[in-house]
């Protein structure tokens, strides 16, 4: 990896205005100066307003399955980047809206294609260390016995079904990674993150836990896209932060490693939680699933424990009482962004 010629590092974030995206900027803003690339796609300015301020954070509208030069940017000469380069690359820019999926296919598609070779094409020439953000949908569907997933297994997804975009295109993109590893000897890791959850998720997109409580605040209905048997791994969002530094801190040759709890939690026991913890009188209904939020398999975290030291800290009534504080303060905000 290049060496800081100054006395912060320069990190570049795709899909830093997005809601993972976002919270890692943040995180990273504590110790270096962070180039922030998003398309608004699927994620909103309102998510990085409060960095725009901020000297050591610059946001680029940009589009990363299109070549992305740095040194082309006049409001990045700052961070001079012809002597300093870029020391760290964050790829998580693809779209993830459960409503709009089929909407954005071709540019997820791109995202895990293109998107993921200009990323590394930009590893090569300043010798940064990558995070590949990728996706437990690479294991396929929760398996028949219920097993935790371990990172060394090969899973089993349809190519050719209409989730085939993300989930076969997370699988190139780690295909991608390693070949650039192999031939240019580039640094990568790669996240395999399962179900996140927190303040700053899409409301209305189908993600159903932002939803839950905003329609428990005004009494209407909480949908759920499945049935009682719906259940997930739920990861608070600053766990997940978490580990992606400790990642990318990591030794060299670390490969895959998983993100995520190993609690399986059933959907209908989350919203009549948040029912209870908002006081509100509101009724479940259940919904014909989404093609892009179905029932996942669980982590198996022996790996991130052993080799980061890395476990879920937030529990589930925790992490839900934060975003239901974050949501009933900004609740006025959000309902005008989405709307």
């Amino acid at each position: 990896m290049s060496e800081a010629q100054f006395d912060k590092k320069n990190i570049l974030v795709t899909g830093g205005a997005g809601f993972i995206g976002s919270h890692l900027c943040d995180e990273l803003l504590k110790t270096a100066r962070v180039i922030c690339l998003d398309n608004f796609v699927t994620s909103q300015e309102a998510n990085i307003d409060l960095l725009l301020k901020n000297l050591d954070f610059e946001f680029i509208r940009h589009d990363i399955n299109t070549p992305f030069d740095p040194e082309a940017f006049p409001e990045l000469a700052r961070f001079k980047l012809k002597f300093q380069g870029i020391q760290e690359i964050y790829h998580l820019a693809c779209p993830t809206s459960p409503k709009k999926f089929e909407q954005y296919r071709m540019q997820t598609l791109y995202a895990n294609s293109m998107g993921m070779k200009n990323v590394l094409d930009l590893a090569v020439k300043y010798q940064a260390r990558v995070v590949q953000a990728s996706t437990c949908t690479v294991y396929g569907e929760r398996a028949a016995d219920g097993h935790a997933f371990k990172e060394d297994e090969f899973g089993s997804v349809n190519l050719l079904s209409p989730r085939a975009c993300y989930d076969e295109g997370k699988r190139f993109a780690e295909s991608c990674c390693v070949t650039y590893q192999d031939v240019h000897n580039v640094d990568v890791r790669i996240a395999r993150i399962f179900r996140t959850y927190g303040p700053r998720m899409a409301l209305f997109d189908g993600q159903m836990l932002p939803d839950f409580i905003v329609s428990a605040l005004d009494g209407k209905d909480l949908d759920i896209y499945g049935d009682e048997t719906f259940s997930t791994s739920l990861l608070y969002v600053s766990d997940l932060v978490d580990g992606l530094v400790k990642l990318m801190a990591a030794p060299k040759g670390i490969g895959a490693v998983n993100f995520g709890s190993d609690a399986d939690t059933k959907i209908v026991d989350v919203a009549q939680r948040i029912i209870q913890m908002t006081g509100s009188k509101s009724r479940i209904v259940f919904k014909p699933s989404l093609l892009f939020m179905t029932p996942l398999g669980l982590p198996d975290l022996a790996k991130c424990k052993d080799k980061l030291g890395w476990l879920p800290l937030v529990g589930l009534d925790d992490g839900l009482k934060k975003i239901i504080d974050y949501t009933m303060a900004h609740k006025g905000l959000l309902e005008f962004k989405t709307s």
